[in-house]
Formats: structure tokens, sequence, C-alpha cells
């Protein structure tokens, strides 16, 4: 038994992370509807077996459709997530979940009130192989209790993939914070087993291109739970050199050793991805994960069907995304040098 889901709002390609992943744990994707034409045509030729809806209405009012996923223009995603929730489904949509604390605030209320699921696909974590069984060895007591999380998320602006105007400014995604490091903060939060942590620092700025007046390109924080301490760091400064759009990693400090994790690429000279590394009592390792399954999608099926919460707890997404908010509101403001 599976699911019959649907996508509204394809205006960043995480949309494709979302219905891939519940698509391999058997899901039917019935229903899509995107604002912009292009990315709907490509849409409809990755998935031919959907149909185009004439309006979000006639997807909300589909009694069959069970979850809603999207990767809209970040501050449209909570508004539609709660009329998702207030029409009995639960919803999906891509980090950031939310652009203000108003807007979680609102979707605290509605999904209190539903019962309905309000999920946010943090993909560097569970799209992520290495990452994946990183978690698998921490809850196997591979390093012990993690004290100490080190998050490094930096990006490729330009010369990547196109990207439309609405991501150079910040009122549509928030900030570079917001969007960027709710990865590294959901990764702190799962990894220390923190259910509450607090803001530290912030900083943001945008150091690079004053060509972009709306935008950040460079953000870090520290975080502190009553158990743990972690730092991130993301940006978009990654040189033309590297072969790949950032050169992400995680480092994990455990009190019986400690875990790095290359998630994109390993300067070491490891051809591909998912390059996962460990230090313990034992010795030096090292694990290719390649080929590791990415459990994520059919756990999100399955809590659907059995109204669980094994893929991810709620409110661990409205955690972290409060954190995220709460720095990058907090943030101080870099002012590069000027000649």
């Amino acid at each position: 038994m599976s699911i019959r889901i649907a996508a509204i709002g394809l205006s960043h390609y995480h949309i494709y992370n979302q219905v891939d992943a519940l698509l391999s744990a058997g899901a039917e994707l019935v229903w899509y509807l995107g604002a912009e034409p292009e990315r709907a045509a490509e849409f409809a030729q990755r998935y031919p077996q959907a149909r185009a809806a004439r309006s979000v209405e006639e997807i909300l009012e589909d009694a069959s459709i069970q979850l809603v996923a999207s990767a809209a223009v970040p501050n449209e995603r909570a508004p539609l997530g709660i009329r998702v929730m207030q029409h009995g489904k639960d919803y999906s949509c891509a980090k950031p979940g939310f652009v203000s604390l108003e807007q979680l605030a609102e979707a605290r209320r509605v999904q209190a009130a539903t019962g309905r699921k309000y999920l946010v696909h943090f993909g560097e974590r569970v799209d992520n192989a290495a990452t994946v069984k990183a978690v698998e060895l921490v809850q196997a007591g591979a390093v012990g209790r993690i004290v100490q999380t080190t998050g490094f998320g930096p990006h490729r602006l330009l010369g990547h993939v196109p990207r439309p105007a609405w991501t150079f400014d910040t009122q549509f995604y928030g900030g570079v914070i917001n969007d960027l490091a709710s990865h590294q903060i959901d990764q702190f939060l799962t990894f220390t087993g923190s259910t509450q942590a607090e803001v530290v620092s912030a900083h943001v700025g945008n150091v690079h291109y004053p060509q972009f007046p709306g935008f950040e390109d460079f953000g870090d924080l520290m975080l502190r739970s009553p158990q743990a301490t972690g730092y991130i760091r993301v940006d978009w400064l990654t040189p033309a050199g590297l072969p790949t759009w950032g050169d992400v990693r995680l480092f994990l400090l455990g009190i019986e050793g400690y875990i790095e994790i290359r998630k994109n690429c390993d300067l070491s000279g490891r051809e591909g991805k998912n390059h996962l590394f460990w230090v313990n009592q034992t010795g030096v390792h090292y694990l290719d994960c390649e080929a590791v399954p990415l459990p994520y999608g059919a756990q999100v099926v399955d809590d659907i069907l059995n109204r669980t919460e094994t893929a991810i707890r709620q409110e661990h997404c409205f955690l972290t995304s409060e954190l995220a908010l709460i720095a990058q509101q907090s943030a101080h403001r870099l002012t590069p040098l000027t000649a």
C-alpha cells in the first residue's frame, strides 16, 4: 500500500529530490502545477504519468491526494502548506520551509489544529548516502556521543545552473542562513540528539557580489544545546576551479572518536562523492558510501499511512526552521572593505 501525491510549485529543482524519493517508495504521482511554463514542461517530460492541474484548488479538492510536495519560491511555501493542511493533506516542501517567524508561528498553529504533517526536506542529510551512513554509525556508537558538529555548506553562484531573479533577493528566500544553513542546523540537532538549542552568534554579508545588492553570499553561526555545540559556515564563494558546485563537509566530534564526511568531492584524490572517514579506538577507517540505500522516501510514505514520525519528527522540522530564522534575524552584518 502506498500514497497518492501531487506537486505544486516547481520553482526550484529540489522538487525532484522530493518526488523521486516518494516515487522510489511506490507513491503515485497524480497532479502537478507550476507557475513557470518552462519548469512545468520539464516536469511533465520527466513524469509523464502526472496530469497538469488547472489550479491549486483542483488539487486541494481531490480527496484522494494524501501529500502535496512543493519547491515554490520560498516565501510562498508556508502559505501553500497551511492551505494544504487545512484541506486535510500532508505537506512536504524544500528548505527553507519559512521566511519569517510569523509564517512559522501560523504553520505551527494550523499543524496542531489539523494534525497534518508539515515536512521540510533537508536533502543534505536524507539524500546524501554518506550522511545516512554516518547516522547509522553514530547510532551504533562508533565514535561515542557527539558533543560538537562543524558543518560547511559552500555553493557556486554563477556558471553552475541558471538562477531566477528571486534567488538574488533575500525577501524571497529569507537570507543566506535561513536558506543554506538550515541543512547544517538539521544535522546538528540530528547528530547531537538535541531537542532544544539556542543561537550563540551569527554573521551575514554580501562580501563579493555588489552587483546583487539584495543578496547575501556569506553566513556563519554558532549553536549551543544543553549537551553540545555546533559551528556552521555557508557561502556562495566556491571558485570556478572546483569540479563540483561545492566542497560540502561535515565534522562530528564524539567522546570516543570523530567522523568527517566529504559529501561532493574528496580533494585528496578519490573519485566521486559520498566519502566517509572516521577514527575511533580501533583505528582509521574509510568507506565509499555511494551504494548506501536512502530510506527517507519509504519512511515518509510509512509515516503518512500510519501517522508515525520515523522519517523526521514534526517538532524537529519546526525547531530547525526556528533556529535558522532566529540566527538570520539576529545576525551581525559584515561590511566589506571598499577601495
